[in-house]
């Protein structure tokens, strides 16, 4: 009986255990149960996780050096394993990055096949290599297109301001999301939102120019591209707005310097278009590497915590830019060391670092009792919850065959074609020089833009095989044939040493029309070899071409080089000279403005750049790009900005205080009239506009018609004028269309002197016209 009794007990206890075996077999640590919410989920991982394990979180290192690339096959590296190691991190930037400063090449860099093997690798080996196994996020820049080799290069932000068309931003934002998320990226960094009003400063071209409104609308219409913040969406990514606050305005045109701007003027200004982007679905914003008021932005608790998260709800997360926590003790001096910076920046509210070394620093301050942790887990929370919302838990890996079929495919260099085509803007055209006809006898191309791959592109651009892209020379040729375009260099952007305008003259002469292809650079040296510390091996005695980019900020606008030499020479030939300036700032056009027969601006086309020129000067595309920042007459004028506070400027002893030309302007091969301006209240404070614009001309083509409102009488200094509404259509010749806007409360708000956004009663001028300063219809408005 008693062995009877023990065999039942054992076997009971056998059943018990095995039944508990396979029950646990089946529980789904909650985390990772994706049927509970991402709330219950992100509260579940982070009660699990260690300090160490948190402050991971928060670090985004430098990515390029974390893979192993041999052949075809690709890897994690040793730096990436013992990174890990030591630290943790839950994101990487730049992993697909490649550039002179990376010393990723065509030959060393990642493709978009090998890419999206590399980022494989890397999250297979945090899966299976760390305790908890949490997914990276890899953070890409892309303001004008993946910065990665074999992406599609789309014209950079100030030019596709120049299209005045969101619905383009959006198909724009759309491709890029689409190019990231296939080779495995999850965060592009874009768009660039900074208002600027010096174009001094080095980076004019990532920005959407000098207004609110057009840059929160243009902004917006990208994110939407991006997927509007709804991260299941295959394309989503993490758009990241840069940068935050006011940078584009630093004293002296100056990178980083500090930015003089009242808090009425930050809330009129330069937040809104943030929150309507935030609104349109970001879900992280970068600081800026200024100060403003002596505070920098990366430790500006006003904007991390009041601004963005009580007054906007803002559900995303803060990072830093590259080493700006650092900067708060070697640039502004605000802090002893980077640990003293990323305690300050940790209790303003930044919640990332990218760099990932300062906030490295917070695991000891809090076990030092000088950081509360509860501020790591808020910070921690905002990241985990939108890497649970991508799905990355349940789907960390991409098809490595999608990435080559989806990068840079026809339908995305098609329409970085049409991206271009919208942006040019005709600046003149004396005696309808343009369109060209393709029946012309010899065209001759000619200076330092005519025919250099990278000038086309802008600053944060992956080296580029030729053939991926147009020059000037090469849609010209692509128009009309090699047989009838000739070409020559003439000078060097900005090397004085190189002298080939005797043979440029020669070529213009021999032609019956010179497109004249001159301005800026902002190409970093793809041909220059580097050393292994990092230091460029170069001739010294050249020059390279770059007066724009990040960091490359200039006191004077006028052409560097010989170029003004180079165009003075052509002139000089009689022939018809047409002027195609390729640029990154708003650069000096006086002697262009008077000597050229026609002139354009391109900013820096994109890759598709040569063959939208072409299109628009030999007539295939009528231009309709309208400036989104205004080119001064000189630079004494500076700042010079369209909606500047009253009073209006007055002129000076020597000049006009007119710009060159003005936010707004820009030419058509056609003409058009506005008329039958009516006005009818909806109530409330809220109006309809219509009115009537006939494309009076020879040709079929697109208006930008704007609307721009001005308080007459107001409690608090007012602009002189304010872009509220605008809109694109194109119109057949000898036909119009009706065009109709909607003034709400918040066109006729202000921020009064209590700090409030409010409706005052009084008059409003309503002006409606082609550009800032050539208003067509005007009327008033009284709200009682």
């Amino acid at each position: 009986m008693n062995h009877r009794k023990y065999t039942l007990i054992f076997l009971t206890a056998w059943f018990s255990l095995s039944s508990s075996f396979a029950s646990s077999k089946k529980e789904v640590i909650p985390y990772r149960n994706p049927k509970l919410s991402v709330e219950e989920r992100t509260k579940d991982l982070l009660s699990r996780m260690t300090l160490e394990e948190k402050v991971g979180q928060l670090l985004c290192p430098l990515g390029w050096n974390m893979y192993a690339l041999d052949g075809k096959k690709v890897g994690v590296s040793d730096k990436f394993k013992d990174m890990l190691k030591e630290r943790n991190m839950g994101m990487l930037w730049g992993t697909f990055r490649a550039d002179p400063w990376t010393r990723k090449t065509l030959e060393n860099g990642l493709n978009p096949e090998s890419a999206a093997k590399a980022g494989n690798a890397l999250q297979k080996y945090v899966i299976e290599n760390t305790r908890l196994g949490i997914p990276l996020f890899l953070a890409e820049e892309a303001p004008h297109g993946h910065m990665a080799i074999g992406a599609t290069v789309f014209p950079t932000g100030i030019g596709m301001a120049s299209t005045w068309n969101p619905g383009i931003l959006e198909k724009e934002g759309r491709a890029i999301g689409e190019e990231i998320r296939a080779q495995g990226g999850h965060i592009s960094y874009g768009p660039v939102l900074d208002l600027v009003r010096d174009p001094r400063w080095s980076r004019v071209e990532e920005t959407f120019g000098e207004d609110p409104v057009l840059s929160g609308d243009l902004g917006a219409a990208m994110v939407r591209g991006l997927g509007a913040g709804n991260l299941n969406l295959p394309y989503a990514t993490v758009a990241t707005l840069k940068h935050f606050i006011a940078y584009g305005i630093p004293q002296g045109g100056q990178n980083g310097s500090p930015s003089y701007v009242g808090n009425r003027e930050l809330l009129s200004d330069f937040l809104p278009p943030f929150h309507k982007v935030i609104n349109a679905g970001a879900l992280s914003v970068m600081t800026s590497y200024n100060s403003i008021d002596g505070i920098p932005s990366t430790m500006n608790s006003y904007l991390l915590k009041d601004v963005l998260h009580k007054d906007w709800n803002f559900r995303g997360f803060s990072v830093s830019d590259l080493y700006s926590i650092e900067g708060m003790q070697t640039s502004h001096f605000v802090s002893a060391s980077s640990t003293e910076g990323a305690m300050l920046s940790l209790k303003a509210g930044l919640d990332a670092d990218l760099g990932g070394d300062a906030y490295f620093t917070l695991i000891n301050s809090v076990k030092q009792h000088k950081v509360d942790e509860a501020l790591i887990d808020t910070a921690v929370c905002r990241i985990l919850r939108l890497k649970f919302e991508m799905g990355l838990f349940e789907n960390p890996y991409v098809d490595v065959n999608k990435a080559k079929a989806t990068v840079r495919s026809a339908s995305h260099i098609n329409l970085a074609r049409e991206c271009a085509q919208n942006l040019i803007t005709l600046l003149k055209n004396k005696n309808n020089t343009l369109p060209l006809s393709k029946n012309i006898g010899k065209v001759a191309v000619i200076g330092p833009n005519a025919d250099n791959i990278y000038n086309m592109l802008g600053d944060y651009t992956a080296p580029q095989p030729e053939s991926n892209i147009i020059t000037v020379l090469k849609g010209t040729i692509n128009k009309i044939g090699s047989d009838r375009v000739e070409y020559a260099k003439g000078c060097a952007v900005r090397d004085t040493t190189y002298d080939g305008i005797a043979e440029a003259v020669k070529v213009a002469r021999n032609s019956d029309a010179v497109i004249a292809v001159v301005g800026g650079s902002s190409a970093r040296d793809f041909k220059t070899s580097y050393k292994e510390t990092g230091a460029a091996i170069a001739d010294a005695s050249t020059i390279s071409d770059m007066e724009c980019g990040e960091g490359f900020d200039r006191a004077k606008l006028t052409l560097l080089g010989r170029q003004m030499e180079l165009l003075k020479a052509l002139k000089a030939t009689g022939k018809p000279l047409i002027v195609v300036y390729i640029e990154g700032r708003p650069l000096d056009k006086n002697w262009a403005d008077q000597n050229a027969d026609a002139l354009l601006t391109a900013w820096y086309p994109g890759q598709e750049g040569g063959n939208a020129i072409a299109d628009v000067l030999f007539g295939d595309y009528n231009p309709a790009g309208r400036l989104a920042v205004t080119v001064p007459r000189n630079i004494g004028q500076l700042p010079v900005y369209y909606n500047k506070k009253n009073p209006p400027v007055h002129d000076y002893v020597e000049s006009t205080a007119k710009p060159l030309y003005a936010f707004g302007y820009g030419l058509s091969y056609t003409n058009f009239e506005y008329s039958d301006l009516k006005i009818t209240a909806q109530g409330n404070a809220e109006y309809t506009i219509r009115f009537t614009v006939k494309n009076s001309g020879n040709h079929d083509g697109e208006e930008v018609a704007q609307l721009y409102v001005r308080d007459m009488l107001a409690s608090v200094v007012q602009p002189v004028k304010q872009l509220k509404h605008y809109e694109r259509i194109f119109i057949k010749k000898g036909e119009q269309k009706e065009v109709s806007f909607r003034l709400t409360k918040d066109d006729f708000s202000l921020i009064n002197a209590s700090m409030q956004r409010v409706v005052e009663p009084g008059t409003f001028l309503i002006q409606v016209g082609s550009s800032s300063d050539n208003i067509r219809l005007t009327d008033k408005i009284d709200i009682e």
